[in-house]
């Protein structure tokens, strides 16, 4: 008794993550590069002078806020499971 590699016996070869774990990957990459993005700048040439830009609302509420949204949103797709059929 031979046992011949046919198609039905060879393991497939298929990828961890789908193409919607992919999308999610890169919106959260998106969301990331946007907070650092409106985080720089405000700063000044001259170290005796103050620049109060540093402390607005982008710098310090918004920038941190999408920054940690688009790492919830990493960690949301990678736990994705992408064979789970939809009802």
């Amino acid at each position: 008794m031979s046992k011949k590699n046919t198609k039905e016996n060879r393991p497939t070869k298929e990828f961890v993550f789908q193409k919607r774990n992919y999308l999610f990957l890169f919106i959260g990459l998106a969301c990331i590069a946007l907070g650092f993005i409106l985080m720089s700048g405000g700063g000044s040439n001259d170290p005796n002078v103050f620049n109060p830009d540093i402390y607005s609302f982008r710098r310090i509420r918004l920038a941190p806020t999408l920054v940690l949204i688009g790492l919830g949103i990493q960690v949301y797709a990678i736990l994705l499971n992408p064979h789970k059929k939809k009802k």
